[in-house]
């Protein structure tokens, strides 16, 4: 791999795994998702993992007003990465994100590959049918020319029929699914 591969680790928190919005599905990627965070590292691949970033006044937010479970708040255990993915990550650039996509994401990409021609980004983690799917599609616009793909052993959705779902419509939207 090269400087024009970069892994996009998202969300994979402790809040999304075993905390206030875990799943079992979300348990059992662990090790899949470090196995190839450790891959692309030691393939020298540029690595950034997203954090879903919320405040204390979570509950009063559009999103707290419709999803009423205070998750990934600022500073708490839960707004942590997993130890062992933490761990695997070793020092990558971390983007807080206030919501489902970072708009900050395709900047940050677009100074290490520019028009993203030729380049290949990977995206894993949680959860595939809203953080996921949100990352993939941004950055799908902003670099058609890229090839853009998804890891399915290494992301798990709300349910297992919602990661079904935005496998199926990443797909479509020529988004690779491995």
């Amino acid at each position: 791999m090269t400087d024009r591969k970069i892994l996009v680790a998202v969300d994979l928190q402790n809040d999304f795994i075993d905390g206030a919005l875990g799943t079992k599905e979300a348990e059992a990627i662990v090790p899949a998702a470090e196995a190839r965070i450790r891959e692309w590292r030691e393939a020298g691949a540029e690595i950034i993992a997203t954090l879903d970033t919320h405040e204390e006044n979570y509950a009063e937010t559009q999103e707290g007003k419709r999803l009423p479970v205070a998750h990934c708040i600022r500073g708490t255990e839960g707004w942590k990465l997993n130890l062992v993915i933490r761990e695997a990550l070793g020092n990558c650039v971390l983007v807080e994100k206030p919501t489902f996509g970072s708009i900050r994401l395709p900047e940050l990409i677009r100074e290490k590959i520019g028009d993203g021609e030729g380049a290949t980004i990977e995206l894993i983690g949680l959860c595939t049918d809203i953080c996921v799917v949100s990352n993939a599609l941004l950055l799908k616009a902003a670099f058609p020319e890229a090839t853009i793909q998804v890891s399915s052993g290494c992301c798990a959705g709300v349910t297992p029929e919602k990661h079904k779902a935005a496998l199926e419509t990443m797909a479509s939207c020529q988004i690779d699914i491995l």
